[in-house]
């Protein structure tokens, strides 16, 4: 998968032709380069499902749920993929950016401390010190409402730090830097491959706040409903392929094609594809991939509202996401 660097290159060559992209070409912003996270895109890309709808996808690592939005909101990606506390706060600014498909019914972060500090609750990090990957990302969102919530207060009772992902998260530990992170599911995959055993004391009622989901732009779902349809029709033929066990080694072929890191440790892989397969599979089949309840943005919103990053609730919580592509998407 290419960086930020190279993003920002193709970037610069479109604004200079005077476009963004010709019908038909989608640049897929994502908050960070795993491959894995995103097994629905990468198997549809890898099978090649985008080329028989007629769409030509690329995907491009930014560093953080910001970066996503700044990209979308500049017309230099047309669908992105960040977290739901951002896109909510990005739509309190007047950004018209709506949610189309979530692609992780599940909960995919959690505050995490290590194994044997004696830490079993939020309550129980006062005076710490709890690593976060980016300083605006899902993540820390997800951890300021659980924080909120237990009665502690950011900058009085605790502090966030950024320290990177995964492998960064692992030295911030083992330096004292950090008495906690909040993690997604992929670094405290890292973080226990290294060496640094966890405990989840994120209470049960934020576990099941989705993860990270796709979005794009108002402007861009008018005039390109055809391409939008094609791109969400080939992401679900590539969720179901990827579900299916007896795809699997195709599967690390296409992941290894976009990421190769990702695939050198092939038991850590494989661990990690089975978790998120598991995060994105619909909590109710019969409504398809990538549909989105009402009452879990209800959750994500009272959260932000309880932690004071959302002034009040938004005048209209039903116009940030949309059903109107899933039927269609699945086949129905």
């Amino acid at each position: 998968m290419d960086c930020f660097k190279r993003w920002v290159a193709g970037a610069l060559l479109s604004v200079m032709a005077g476009h963004v992209a010709y019908a038909g070409d989608i640049v897929v912003a994502v908050p960070n380069p795993s491959a894995i996270l995103l097994l629905p895109i990468v198997a549809a890309q890898g099978e090649g499902y985008f080329a028989e709808e007629g769409v030509n996808v690329s995907i491009e690592a930014l560093n953080g749920s910001g970066a996503v939005i700044q990209a979308l909101a500049s017309g230099q990606a047309q669908i992105g993929n960040p977290g739901a506390g951002p896109l909510l706060l990005a739509r309190d600014r007047g950004v018209e950016i709506t949610n189309i498909y979530r692609l992780n019914p599940l909960s995919s972060f959690a505050i995490v401390v290590p194994e044997g500090a004696g830490i079993a609750s939020a309550e129980g990090l006062r005076g710490k010190t709890i690593g976060v990957g980016t300083a605006d990302g899902s993540e820390t969102a997800f951890a300021r409402s659980i924080l909120n919530e237990a009665g502690l207060q950011e900058g009085t009772d605790y502090t966030f730090l950024v320290v990177g992902d995964g492998g960064q998260a692992a030295a911030g530990f083992l330096r004292g830097d950090i008495d906690a992170y909040a993690a997604a599911t992929n670094d405290a995959a890292i973080l226990n491959a290294r060496g640094v055993k966890l405990e989840n004391i994120t209470p049960a009622k934020y576990k099941t706040f989705f993860g990270n989901a796709l979005a794009a732009m108002n402007s861009y779902l008018g005039e390109n409903r055809k391409d939008v349809e094609g791109f969400g029709r080939a992401v679900v033929k590539g969720a179901k392929w990827a579900a299916d066990p007896a795809n699997r080694e195709a599967l690390l072929a296409h992941i290894g094609a976009e990421n190769p890191q990702e695939v050198e440790d092939k038991a850590f892989a494989n661990a990690l594809i089975d978790q998120i397969i598991i995060r994105q599979t619909p909590f109710d089949p019969a409504k398809g991939h990538g549909y989105q309840d009402h009452e879990a943005w209800v959750a994500w919103q009272d959260s932000l509202v309880a932690s004071g990053e959302l002034a009040k609730p938004l005048d209209d919580l039903s116009a940030v996401y949309t059903n109107d592509f899933i039927n269609f998407w699945n086949g129905k």
